[in-house]
């Protein structure tokens, strides 16, 4: 046993064609020479989705090991430089839960050093307490192994990745930006229809098409308003007919710009018009359809009101009633990271190293929202002191990529930061309490 331990996980190396480019690589490879220098008995753990081997489909088996290794040799090989001095612990993930289906994998992972423990989870032991370890697909319906370590039992989840993000990855390139690939830092999948209108609206779009449907679309919800003003007036209430006169005033006051702002309001106004008639037969359509899609369980009844993180909190907290000496219940898979005290424990999510994408609306009219890129590179290091176990959080620091167009940066605000999570949570050995928990500001 070690006397620390680091965690990551869901870095997704590889995959078709544009997929096989590693955005964090360097900075990966630089974490690794630092546990390589680090004076400590150290293990680092990966827990599960180091390798995107779902996102191959033109290769099979252990042929997608070597396609790996010939893309990131600069990875490989500073995974073997580190392992000399440090052990490196894989276990599967969803992403490459194969590696649990042939044992030509093992071998070839242990000449880089690396120890593949092909198991749903582990267990390591801090100041005499236990962390446990998985990558956490079990709690995922969609993405359960069925059959653990059977290469050919796969999820759901598997079908969707083989057929949509693989494809994304090979025709990414053929597009205006290379976007598409980035299909794979996008959660949940339900985003998936609005990130590829607002990445066609602002990337694919003929410019001429783009700037010419804008301010339609800009001034839809001002249009809105002047149609129930106009409605309004008509009636005499309210003062909105003075209302109107001034909006006609004033137009006619800006000439030939008043004149375009009042065509897009009539254009709009017509748009509306038509919405509002076609809307009252397609209701009872819709209403309809979605009550036989229901009967056949193909849709959900209502809206989804459960955290989304609550399988996974339920499942840490079953650990914690059967193995009551666990004091970190630690997992990957949904990119989102966390640290959430639960009593006198704590659930740790790893988060991810691939790019994440965070919608963000546009600020007025009906324009597609905007998905704003950026980094969240971090470990964790859980380590002994003074007999009490020590949760360390830490960032690599990753400028966002400079990728949104002058439109979507105009049109948009940049969004918040996420949650900060404390840098160290203290964690003690025999009271089995969270005693500490800091951020360094």
């Amino acid at each position: 046993m070690a006397d620390v331990y680091y965690f990551v996980s869901d870095l997704h190396v590889g995959g078709d064609e544009q997929l096989q480019k590693c955005e964090f690589e360097t900075e990966f490879v630089e974490f690794l020479q630092t546990l390589e220098s680090a004076d400590e008995d150290a293990e680092l753990i990966i827990l599960g989705d180091a390798f995107g081997l779902w996102e191959f489909t033109e290769t099979n088996g252990i042929a997608k090991f070597d396609e790996l290794v010939n893309h990131h040799p600069k990875l490989f090989e500073q995974l073997r430089e580190t392992g000399e001095s440090i052990d490196i612990t894989l276990i599967p993930g969803n992403h490459d839960a194969e590696l649990a289906g042939y044992t030509e994998y093992i071998e070839r992972l242990r000449e880089f050093n690396v120890i593949l423990d092909p198991t749903l989870s582990l267990v390591r032991t801090v100041a005499e307490r236990k962390i446990w370890i998985e990558h956490g697909m079990q709690q995922d319906a969609h993405n359960r192994m069925p059959d653990f370590g059977n290469p050919r039992a796969n999820p759901l989840g598997y079908f969707v990745n083989r057929h949509i993000t693989s494809k994304a990855g090979q025709l990414s390139g053929r597009g205006r930006y290379n976007w598409l690939k980035d299909i794979q830092s996008l959660t949940p999948l339900e985003e998936i229809p609005d990130w590829i209108a607002s990445n066609y609206f602002y990337r694919e779009m003929s410019p001429f098409l783009r700037y010419a449907a804008l301010p339609f679309l800009l001034l839809f919800n001002v249009s809105f308003i002047y149609l129930v003003v106009l409605l309004i007036g008509d009636s005499g209430l309210f003062g909105a007919n003075a209302a109107t006169r001034v909006t006609a005033e004033i137009l006619r006051d800006l000439g030939f710009v008043g004149s375009l702002i009042e065509f897009v309001f009539f254009v709009n106004l017509v748009v509306v018009s038509l919405l509002f008639v076609i809307s009252i037969p397609l209701y009872f359509f819709i209403r309809d359809a979605r009550k036989t899609l229901e009967r056949f369980d193909l849709v959900r009844s209502d809206e989804p009101t459960e955290n989304p993180d609550a399988p996974y909190v339920k499942a840490a907290k079953n650990v914690f009633e059967e193995y009551p000496d666990v004091a970190a219940f630690i997992y990957g898979h949904t990119h989102r990271v966390s640290l959430t005290p639960v009593g006198e424990r704590v659930i740790i999510n790893t988060g991810t190293w691939l790019k994440r994408l965070h919608r963000t609306p546009t600020w007025v009219g009906l324009l597609p929202p905007v998905y704003y890129p950026s980094f969240q590179l971090n470990y964790f290091r859980i380590g002994e002191e003074d007999g009490n176990v020590v949760v360390e959080y830490h960032t690599i620091e990753k400028d966002a990529p400079n990728e949104l167009t002058l439109l979507q940066r105009l049109l948009s605000r940049k969004p918040k930061s996420d949650p900060k999570i404390p840098d160290r949570t203290v964690i003690e050995g025999s009271e089995k309490t969270v005693v500490e928990s800091t951020s360094e500001e």
